[in-house]
């Protein structure tokens, strides 16, 4: 079968470094870190995704109108969502069971689950950290609390530039080596047409900055979304019988229990290597990016982005990336013996599993999706390149970003012409480094977004007994924050409401 992409003999030995490198990262340190984060944010805050989550989904249905410049909570949460659902939803999900088997789709779950907890801590510290821009819209993320928190600029500079690299350049290549591969396989056309192609739609939108993002963001991800959800939904009810077959084949794979009987050595280790690193790759919690999106959003209190983050890890991993693994799983096309000789690759997997359930015209359909998917990543994942552009110039004015959009526009060609594997192992390694900074900030500062939810929880009770009209936060003499937060953004006069002419350090 065609792959996607073949990896050019003089990238065959960076690819493999990476791959090594990335495999030992991963493996002794980053996961262990992100699910014993995820843990302990989750005790803190009391099993906060189980115990709120009717809050979270509740969150969703507040307004779509953004004051002022700025943005709303749901264009928020759909660039949010926009920069998740991509590649890593239908491609990632393949390779994470090619190379771990059905149980690495477990570990996808237990990092969704437990990442719920850390998406919700990072969020809502961005909102409470955030700075107004002179137009009235905000701006923030990791690299302005741990400047403005943790009062530690280096390691924020340090941050922003990982970042731009990450989502101006290495992520954009992903998302474009993905489209140009499933336009290669399935319409046969060149992978330079279609970066040139990829050119021409993308410019206008980012040359319009992230406000015109969120715009197209706000349409394009819930329809995506839903579109594939209920694509899998058919597959599943064709094969309605076969499931609980699909789910023992993920709970076994989980902890290497079919590796065992058939006397193979690293089954668990491989699932559960596999499951968090592609679980991490796709719903992005504690990596430190979707913050950036969540900080530009008006809100009258910090936790409701916290919330609405959250949930987008709930669709993103336990909806979009479950659906594509039962359509794998159901569709008879996965074999591990396959998988171990290279008779398909992480690229076509999906699309050949839907085709061999729908027919033949059902390829279209799926290169379609892919596009879609991996277009509006490439798109929402420019917000976060702008935001720490912004952060790094010292943004006190409107700066012309030129130098960014252009970039991400070579990434985009490039990525549509370079190598798959070379470009997921380069965003694997990048990833790892930016998640750790951020990992290490949220951790110390987590007491700040406890103290928030405590501050949410106090008023909520209040509302329910009539004490008061609304939820809105203000830092001023607030009793359940550990000290003052800086910046005025949530004085009283401020917190909740439009800021205009005026711009913080």
């Amino acid at each position: 079968m065609l792959a996607i992409a073949k990896t050019d003999d003089w990238l065959a030995k960076p690819t493999a470094a990476l791959g090594d490198f990335s495999t030992y990262f991963y493996g002794y340190f980053l996961a262990f870190l992100l699910v014993g984060v995820g843990l302990y944010f989750t005790a803190r805050m009391y099993g906060i995704q189980f115990r709120l989550f009717r809050h979270m989904v509740a969150s969703l249905t507040n307004s779509r109108d953004g004051q002022g410049g700025g943005i709303s909570s749901f264009q928020a949460f759909t660039i949010g969502l926009a920069s998740r659902v991509g590649t890593g939803n239908i491609i990632g999900v393949a390779l994470a069971i090619i190379m771990g088997g059905p149980g690495a789709v477990f570990w996808m779950w237990v990092v969704a689950l437990v990442g719920m907890a850390t998406a919700f801590v990072e969020a809502t510290l961005a909102q409470m950290y955030k700075v107004a821009n002179p137009d009235g819209s905000f701006r923030g993320g990791p690299a302005y609390y741990i400047t403005r928190g943790l009062k530690m600029k280096p390691l924020a500079v340090a941050f922003a530039a990982v970042i731009i690299f990450v989502f101006g350049f290495a992520y954009e290549a992903t998302q474009a080596n993905a489209i140009s591969g499933i336009m290669e396989h399935t319409f046969n056309v060149p992978t330079w047409v279609t970066g040139v192609g990829l050119l021409v739609i993308t410019a206008p939108i980012i040359f319009g900055g992230m406000r015109q993002v969120a715009k197209v963001s706000e349409w394009i991800a819930p329809i995506m979304a839903l579109g594939y959800v209920l694509l899998a939904a058919i597959i599943l009810l064709l094969n309605i019988t076969a499931i609980p077959g699909a789910l023992l084949q993920i709970f076994k794979g989980a902890f290497g229990l079919d590796q065992a009987l058939a006397g193979m050595a690293g089954g668990f280790t491989a699932a559960a290597l596999n499951g968090i690193k592609r679980g991490l790759f796709s719903n992005e919690a504690g990596e430190g990016s979707v913050p950036n999106a969540a900080a530009a959003a008006t809100t009258a209190h910090p936790v409701n982005q916290g919330f609405i983050q959250s949930m987008g890890v709930f669709v993103d991993t336990l909806l979009v990336c479950t659906a594509t693994a039962l359509i794998v799983l159901l569709s008879g096309v996965y074999n591990p013996a396959a998988a171990r000789t290279g008779q398909f690759s992480a690229g076509t997997l999906t699309s050949i599993s839907v085709t061999s359930q729908l027919g033949g015209w059902a390829q279209y359909l799926m290169a379609a999706m892919i596009f879609v998917f991996a277009y509006s990543s490439l798109l929402g994942n420019y917000t976060y390149a702008e935001i720490n552009d912004s952060f790094l110039r010292g943004a006190t004015k409107k700066l012309n970003h030129t130098w960014l959009r252009v970039m991400i526009l070579v990434a985009t060609y490039v990525g549509a012409v370079a190598s798959l594997d070379f470009v997921w192992n380069l965003a694997d390694v990048v990833m790892g480094i930016m998640a750790t900074i951020n990992i290490f900030a949220i951790t110390i500062m987590g007491r700040w977004a406890f103290g928030a939810l405590r501050d949410w929880e106090s008023q909520y009770a209040q509302l329910k007994a009539g004490e008061i009209d609304e939820i809105r936060f203000v830092a001023s003499d607030n009793k359940f924050l550990p000290g003052k937060l800086p910046g005025d953004v949530w004085s009283s006069e401020n917190a909740g409401v439009h800021v205009n002419d005026r711009a913080e350090a």
